[in-house]
């Protein structure tokens, strides 16, 4: 459920203030299903953009994007990333926090990389895939020795937890492992021990600690799949911040929240693109063995995170697609950990906890490599 979108006078007033005149907004399109709206300015003039973007909050508490908190993110790590002349984001161009109102640069023609993914599949995206991973991987270099300055500009904007991101395997994983452990599935003490040693990675980054927008994926990637396949820009900094930079590569090896099943990330190389571009200011990255448990560290954890949904998973009707991805999460980051030859204890029980919810869930017994790349989770 969405809040109203915002009175076009509203938005007119905050132009104006911005560009110090008069705007007019001539229409405006609901860009379902996000509380986002696209506003056409009438009779442009030089200087003034010809649409923006709004964006707001919603006013429903079970909806997303409910928090004030989001909007001060957004526009404190798009000023921060302008500021370090990051040119791969949309700039601000007015806001009222008190309002919960964000006015953007418009990106079109751009589109979301997920969309031509889902409609076309993965051979005429290639290219745009490339993109995002050296896209990320920039994102992290340029930020890398800046978390003062964000956290400077952020704190000016109202309060927020800047170590909130530590919070590692999610606030019911003590719940999942209890649950987990009634089913025959304890880990074992060297499962453990790689499990410790993953928290500790992730909640102290060290040379890997670097700026992300907290939620990368193909949708927050727009592309213009007219033009350039390089040309492309990352969105939504909601839950941007400092964390991990390895966290912001996950997608590469895993499904997100709206797929089953992505490319094989081996043969299509995408790990080596984010990879040389992180290594330009993280020199730890292009070190095999240190790259490798980060990156497998990332994957265990983000795993383990979705692995907190299982009491919902288990109500679900057989079928749900949502249990089919559950599976593919935990194969593909015990897949990374082998491919990296770390943490081979918590991989081999990530393996075993997919083989026995494939028992369990008869349903979503399937054979993952028959699905193509990027098959949407209906």
């Amino acid at each position: 459920m969405t809040a109203t979108i915002p009175a076009n006078q509203s938005v007119e007033d905050l132009l104006g203030e911005a560009f110090g005149g008069p705007v007019t907004i001539a229409h405006t399109d609901h860009l379902a299903p996000w509380t986002v709206i696209r506003c056409h300015l009438a009779e442009p003039t030089p200087g003034l953009p010809t649409s923006v973007i709004v964006k707001w909050l919603r006013d429903h508490p079970t909806g997303f994007r409910t928090d004030p908190r989001q909007v001060c993110t957004e526009r404190a790590a798009l000023e921060f990333l302008a500021e370090l002349q990051f040119r791969l984001v949309p700039h601000v161009l007015a806001s009222d926090l008190a309002a919960g109102i964000l006015v953007l640069e418009d990106l079109a023609p751009r589109v979301p990389l997920a969309g031509l993914l889902r409609d076309g599949g993965i051979a005429p995206s290639t290219g745009r895939l490339e993109a995002f991973a050296r896209s990320t991987g920039q994102l992290a270099a340029a930020t890398r020795w800046h978390s003062d300055a964000y956290h400077a500009r952020r704190a000016a904007l109202g309060p927020f937890d800047p170590n909130e991101s530590e919070r590692v395997l999610g606030h019911r994983w003590n719940e999942t492992s209890q649950h987990l452990d009634t089913l025959g599935l304890a880990m074992t003490g060297s499962a453990r021990r790689d499990l410790a040693s993953v928290v500790a990675e992730l909640a102290n980054p060290g040379p890997f600690l670097a700026f992300t927008n907290g939620d990368t994926g193909t949708n927050n990637f727009l592309v213009d799949e007219r033009r350039d396949a390089q040309d492309g820009r990352i969105i939504d900094f909601e839950s941007a911040g400092y964390r991990h930079a390895l966290t912001a590569a996950t997608w590469i090896h895993m499904p997100g929240a709206m797929w089953i099943t992505v490319t094989d990330p081996v043969n299509n190389d995408l790990e080596s693109h984010y990879r040389d571009e992180l290594s330009r200011a993280v020199p730890e990255a292009a070190d095999d063995r240190r790259f490798g448990f980060a990156m497998a560290a990332a994957c265990a954890a983000e795993a383990l995170q979705r692995l907190n949904r299982f009491p919902n998973l288990e109500s679900r009707t057989p079928g749900d697609d949502s249990r089919v991805q559950m599976i593919a999460t935990l194969e593909a980051a015990a897949g990374t950990a082998e491919h990296h030859r770390s943490i081979p204890a918590l991989g081999g029980w990530l393996r075993a906890t997919a083989e026995l919810l494939r028992r369990r869930w008869k349903d979503a017994d399937v054979d993952l490599s028959c699905y193509r790349s990027y098959t949407m989770r209906t």
